[in-house]
């Protein structure tokens, strides 16, 4: 079949034209309608006459096969009549897009289309079904369960996952990756070795530049011989910009280092707008890790020492990064062997703070509160391209032949979503989640990354998956709860809680399943118990009745129900090592017609422009008179609601999470209490301040800080597509 037939296609294009009315009110109130016209118009104008058109689904399956646009082996391994029973039943359950955006999102970005790009495919239906068929990998049930999930929205693959799976011609399914360097040329090298082809097969990549030494360091006893950590991140930029996918997307890469390197402050300066362009970074997301020391530092108002990675390494035997530098502070400042210079903490936290004014980077780890709480072995250094990465991992040792003396692990993410509105309607809570969980695990099963080893290795050992979030401030405003109120944290803290439990639980059972556990699992918190204790001596209650009659239907773990699990997991083990992280979520959440991650959505209608076709307009989800008073935007909020609302979250969350703070350049009146009888315009002291708010409540990172200007500009604002989901 080398022609498929082709609907004529209707000349006259309203779509646009209807959405873009969403942008005038009438007689005040804005028009909803018209986008609900826009999406149908949108289907008779232009996807159903550009959809290929098939007599059967045989004739469909077998085109899609033999012209190389979907892979026979996963197809075949079912019967060809269960395929097309599976097909059909999706289809019967008549899926349709809600808005326009949604609908406009996933065809323009997600549908298979025809060669020359001109025709879909697939309908969403398809795509639905061949993510199912794909992550089931055979198992019939699993495949019928897996459609339900994704169908009904509940579950969400990351956008890798859920655009690659089933197609011929495809990028890898995880999201994104971290590697270390270490402090010597064969480590540098392969590190920029190692960003070029994971940046072509796949999504961001997170490296972190603590290990090499400072500028003016020695080398083989030259002093003054080393050029720092500059050099190599414009090394590691072009290594991004060059191998970007055949041109699919701009380098994506993130290097991060620690405050209390001594080129600390040049690495910063290759962000300013001024910088020159020398050193100057364009491209590169940069990101700090802040030791608790730092904290103090600035508190005290104290000068801070910064310490030659070299010597920290010669004196402690380990590379930089892996050095408790909180607890070892004193006794490196008092160590002549250990090479140091000295500013003033506070001078250094303004200079983030006008960095992220300036531009929204750095993001931030704050490094002890992921160690604190991590409950594997080893140590945490460093986070992703979008910073809820948190992982331990252990450096390599490479030799002159650019052989590993010492295999170390680093880390790939596989991720994905729970749609927090559709979730909660579930039929079953528990089994919606393992699905979720059991998808997730194909996705690091079927992952070997051959040309990075240490990647490889770390995901062989940890099986690590990141389930997340998204929708929560249109969960909230569609049972009217306020952004940040105590029945809003309530609900997120008891939502966590439970998908903790079910996601631990998961993991359990294909522990059980497989006679199998994570590399060191003897050696975590899981297997001693200490984990589940907290859970185990709080008694927990629900007290607000409202969040109590929202889980009516949905088992709220006990504490006997945590002490039996937390016999199954020393019986049994966990699969993964990791299981939770909120990524940012991006084009995806607009299919799922819902807000981004855990944030507040920043308009009530949201302006998008789009690269041909010029603005387009997105109503906030389920938008109407009952949610309007409930959908306040971000820049309206105050940002320790939101930092709140995550505290909350991160509580059962074993990772990191994306939160983003926003800010207006012109901060409104009466927001934040120290503003008063002040300017208002937004300040690095405002930024010190909230940074600060956070750490103190326990939040890991802090991702980009968007900065909304008098004229509607956004500075910071999240351009990654990579690793979100």
């Amino acid at each position: 079949m080398d022609n498929p037939k082709q609907v004529v296609k209707s000349q006259n294009v309203t779509y646009f034209e209807l959405n873009n009315e969403l942008n005038r009110p009438v007689d005040g109130k804005i028009p909803l309608h018209k986008d609900k016209e826009a999406v149908r118009a949108f289907f008779l104008e232009h996807v159903n006459p550009d959809t290929v058109f098939f007599y059967t689904l045989d004739e469909k399956l077998d085109y899609l096969m033999d012209n190389d646009f979907i892979e026979r082996e996963f197809i075949e391994k079912y019967d060809r009549n269960f395929v097309k029973y599976l097909l059909q039943k999706t289809y019967e359950k008549k899926f349709r897009f809600k808005s326009f955006m949604a609908a406009f999102k996933f065809y323009k970005q997600y549908a298979l289309k025809t060669n020359d790009n001109q025709r879909y495919l697939e309908r969403f239906e398809d795509r639905i079904v061949f993510n199912a068929l794909y992550l089931a990998n055979g198992d019939e049930k699993f495949a019928e369960d897996l459609a339900e999930e994704l169908i009904t929205q509940r579950y969400q693959p990351a956008t890798p996952t859920f655009l690659n799976a089933g197609r011929k011609r495809r990028g890898e399914f995880v999201s994104c990756f971290l590697i270390q360097a270490t402090d010597d040329m064969n480590s540098i090298g392969r590190t920029i070795n190692s960003a070029l082809q994971l940046s072509r097969i796949g999504g961001g990549v997170g490296v972190t530049l603590s290990n090499i030494r400072a500028a003016g360091d020695p080398i083989k006893k030259i002093e003054n011989a080393s050029s720092g950590v500059v050099p190599v991140m414009k090394l590691l930029e072009d290594s991004f910009s060059y191998s970007n996918q055949l041109g699919q997307r701009n380098g994506a890469g993130a290097v991060y280092l620690n405050v209390f390197h001594p080129d600390i402050v040049s690495f910063l300066s290759t962000k300013k707008e001024n910088a020159d362009e020398k050193i100057r970074v364009k491209t590169l997301s940069l990101g700090l890790i802040v030791p608790d020391k730092f904290y103090e530092l600035v508190k005290n108002d104290d000068m801070m020492y910064l310490f030659s990675p070299y010597d920290v390494q010669r004196v402690y035997h380990v590379p930089f990064s892996y050095v408790d530098i909180t607890k070892e502070y004193d006794k490196m400042v008092n160590n002549p062997e250990i090479k140091k210079s000295k500013i003033r903490a506070r001078d250094l936290e303004n200079e983030i703070s006008k960095l992220q004014q300036e531009s929204g980077y750095p993001y931030i780890v704050n490094i002890d509160t992921a160690n604190r709480t991590n409950p594997i072995d080893g140590k945490i250094i460093m986070s992703n391209l979008c910073s809820e990465i948190l992982q331990v991992q252990t450096p390599s040792i490479i030799n002159d032949a650019q052989e590993y003396e010492v295999l170390g692990t680093d880390i790939s993410c596989n991720l994905g979503s729970t749609n927090i509105v559709n979730l909660m309607k579930s039929p079953d809570f528990e089994k919606s989640v393992e699905i979720a969980v059991r998808a997730l695990t194909f996705v690091t099963d079927s992952s070997s990354i051959n040309a990075v080893l240490p990647v490889k290795h770390g995901n062989e050992s940890a099986h690590t998956i990141g389930l997340g979030a998204m929708g929560l401030h249109t969960f909230f405003a569609l049972n009217q709860m306020e952004y940040g109120d105590e029945e809003s944290l309530e609900f997120t803290d008891v939502y966590f809680r439970v998908l903790n439990y079910y996601t631990l639980k998961a993991s359990n059972k294909i522990a059980k399943e497989r006679n199998k556990t994570f590399v060191n699992f003897e050696k975590s918190k899981y297997y001693t118990g200490e984990y589940f204790d907290k859970y185990i001596q709080e008694n927990f209650v629900i007290k607000s009745s409202k969040v109590n009659d929202l889980f009516k239907n949905i088992k709220v773990p006990t504490s006997s129900d945590w002490e039996a699990l937390k016999q199954e997991v020393k019986t049994y083990g966990l699969y993964h090592q990791n299981r939770m992280a909120i990524a940012p979520t991006g084009s995806i959440s607009y299919v799922n017609e819902t807000s981004a991650s855990l944030h507040p959505i920043t308009r009530l209608i949201e302006e998008r422009q789009e690269k041909k076709t010029g603005k387009t307009y997105y109503p906030a989800p389920y938008l109407s008179n009952e949610t309007m008073p409930y959908y306040k935007s971000a820049y309206d909020i105050d940002m320790r609601k939101v930092i709140d609302v995550y505290a909350a979250a991160q509580k059962h969350i074993d990772q990191g999470m994306s939160l983003t703070l926003f800010m207006r350049s012109d901060l409104p009146v009466g927001l934040y209490e120290w503003k008063n009888n002040r300017t208002s315009k937004l300040t690095t002291r405002d930024l010190n301040i909230l940074r600060n708010y956070a750490w103190r409540k326990g939040i890991k990172s802090i991702y980009y800080v968007r900065t909304f200007t008098e004229n509607n500009d956004e500075i910071g604002s999240n351009a990654c597509e990579s690793c979100s989901i």
